[in-house]
């Protein structure tokens, strides 16, 4: 009983980040980091632990989550027939080698390095939420091969295992940029999370292995607690999400998304020079 009213307010919180990040990730085809992240790394001091680790077991926490949301979400789209598994069969290879690159790169930065880095990416996914003009200019009617893929998948999942994101605003904008239309880029970009969130998650659980002062219920830097209550609501909501991108305009959600992206921005900035 004590537990339950020293963790409550916690996992209440946890829980409605859970319902945000399942339809965030159905609608825009994301993994859902982008509200995971803050939310724990908020929420975290209540479950114990060091503040310095708390941005990377935040991260660490994301994937475990998005690995369970986003192939929701895939499956979802998948029963509307608009994921282009070619796409993702001839990507992952590529994407894997970069969380890999990622994971080892963030094993050596300080927790403030990793607030800093996701507070700038994220303000900067704000401008293609608030701005969604930018990506629709379309360069080429083919993917990228060869060196060119490799270079972009592999930028890609190396830049998401900083984040702690799925990469799918990255990926929706490639699509689009190369002729796909909107919906098939976002069902797709749901795909690439869960190709990224597994890689993801299995190394920051071993980068974290044997670290002090991690908060009850982690394995290495994924804390499992708060990875069961958040995505114990995702799963209902990414289906709803996926309802609404095939349903609602998409413009008037991303403004008011991009707008939360930068607020978010802000305030891990503030939290990592103060």
């Amino acid at each position: 009983m004590t537990l339950l009213i020293e963790w409550g307010p916690a996992i209440l919180a946890l829980l409605a980040a859970g319902l945000f990040a399942g339809f965030a990730a159905g609608l825009f085809g994301i993994g859902g980091g982008f509200v995971v992240v803050p939310a724990m790394v908020a929420l975290l001091p209540l479950l114990g632990g060091v503040r310095g680790e708390d941005t990377h077991v935040a991260i660490g926490t994301s994937f475990a989550t998005i690995v369970i949301t986003s192939l929701r979400s895939t499956l979802s789209h998948a029963k509307r027939g608009a994921v282009d598994f070619n796409i993702l069969k001839s990507w992952a290879p590529w994407i894997v080698l970069g969380v890999g690159f990622g994971v080892m790169l963030a094993s050596r930065l300080s927790g403030t390095t990793l607030t800093i880095i996701f507070a700038s990416g994220i303000a900067l996914m704000a401008v293609n939420f608030l701005i969604p003009k930018l990506a629709r200019h379309q360069l080429r009617d083919t993917m990228p091969t060869g060196a060119a893929r490799a270079a972009i998948a592999g930028g890609l999942g190396l830049f998401s295992s900083l984040l702690g994101i799925g990469g799918g605003t990255v990926a929706v904008i490639v699509m689009t940029l190369c002729g796909r239309t909107i919906h098939r880029a976002i069902a797709t970009a749901a795909g690439f999370g869960f190709i990224i969130a597994v890689p993801g998650t299995i190394g920051w659980m071993l980068i974290g292995l044997g670290k002090p002062g991690l908060p009850i219920g982690s394995v290495g830097y994924v804390n499992l607690l708060g990875a069961a209550v958040i995505t114990s609501m995702s799963i209902l909501t990414a289906p709803l999400g996926v309802a609404a991108a095939h349903a609602l305009p998409a413009e008037p959600l991303k403004r008011v998304f991009g707008v939360y992206l930068l607020f978010i921005a802000g305030v891990m900035l503030q939290r990592a020079l103060h």
